[in-house]
């Protein structure tokens, strides 16, 4: 009997412990303007929804030694510096890279070293550097990720601004998706709160649009074949724009 009554609790525990994983924040459908219709003889629906989180590592920390606020280098190889703490993967040697950088905007560049050179010209920089969990989606904690202004060469650094703004892990530039699969829309707020500092996120893709203020990845189902111009967009609650050159990302993906 009291066999019986564990077996009863272990799966209780199991279920709840799947739904809170699989927990849906906010979703969303639309109806596709596509004409391909669904095998029940309807149109498809293009779904947007969000899951809490649950595959956060809030422990681990990424610090950059190198390089220092406004730290100036000549063009060419310019050396970056990181130490992690308390991070369960092993980078050295791991072909599923774990420690990504994002330089002014541009698609990430994944590291298996925390010690790396990259090759830059004259310019301003901007670097957010993050940690990812197993399935390659950015940490979100505070500590996980760090930011940095540098220069190569003789540029003009980038105007003071405490505005926050949006660094963009998922989707890359021209990624491909196959039909059937999810789209993939992960970012961070970095440099502000999205609660705290009245945030939201807007999500335009084509003529499909969800908004959230959430920092959690946002899942697109049932998105039709053909291509697709992805604009995400930071924005105060009230609707102003915020001013920084990093409040907005556009990529293009095709659904094949």
């Amino acid at each position: 009997m009291n066999k019986i009554l564990g077996l009863i609790v272990f799966i209780g525990l199991l279920t709840f412990s799947c739904s809170t994983d699989k927990k849906s924040l906010n979703e969303e459908e639309v109806i596709s303007i596509g004409d391909s219709p669904s095998q029940n003889g309807e149109l498809p629906k293009v779904t947007f929804h969000q899951y809490a989180d649950s595959s956060q590592i809030p422990d681990a920390i990424l610090e950059l030694y190198t390089p220092l606020g406004n730290q100036v280098f000549k063009p060419g190889k310019v050396p970056f510096e990181f130490n992690i703490k308390n991070y369960p993967y092993d980078l050295e040697g791991n072909p599923d890279f774990k420690l990504f950088n994002i330089l002014n905007g541009s698609d990430p560049v994944g590291f298996g070293s925390p010690i790396f050179q990259r090759e830059l010209t004259i310019g301003s920089y901007r670097i957010v550097a993050y940690l990812v969990n197993a399935d390659g989606l950015a940490l979100k904690n505070f500590g996980n990720y760090v930011d940095r202004d540098f220069q190569v060469g003789e540029s003009r650094p980038f105007p003071y601004s405490a505005e926050p703004y949006l660094a963009l892990n998922y989707p890359r530039n021209g990624q491909i998706f196959e039909n059937g699969n999810e789209v993939i829309i992960d970012f961070l707020v970095v440099g502000g709160d999205m609660k705290l500092d009245g945030l939201k996120v807007s999500v335009a893709i084509n003529d499909f649009s969800y908004e959230v203020k959430e920092m959690a990845p946002i899942r697109i189902a049932n998105l039709p074949k053909g291509d697709y111009q992805v604009k995400v967009r930071l924005q105060r609650t009230d609707g102003k724009e915020l001013e920084g050159p990093f409040s907005t990302v556009s990529k293009s993906i095709i659904v094949r």
